[in-house]
């Protein structure tokens, strides 16, 4: 898969999101996030099979939440 492509692009916002989302050990937290198997993401990591673009949208709305709650921490924590 070409870094510059399309799809090498979307591998690329995978594996950044997952890690963002939860650390290094991702893979299993994001299966059962979207609701799949720890074998699917580990495909889809692996370029074996890319993901469905619905996945991408799921991933948007995973990383809206994270930042949503960690913007109410930070708000709380700027008024200690």
């Amino acid at each position: 898969m070409a870094a510059g492509s399309l799809a090498g692009r979307m591998h690329a916002l995978l594996i950044q999101c997952g890690q963002a989302l939860y650390g290094q050990q991702w893979q299993s937290a994001l299966a059962r996030d979207l609701g799949v198997s720890d074998r699917t993401v580990r495909r889809w990591v692996a370029g074996e099979r890319g993901a469905p673009v619905g996945v991408y949208l799921d991933l948007l709305r995973l990383t809206q939440e994270h930042a949503r709650v960690l913007d109410a921490v930070a708000d709380r924590l700027a008024r200690i």
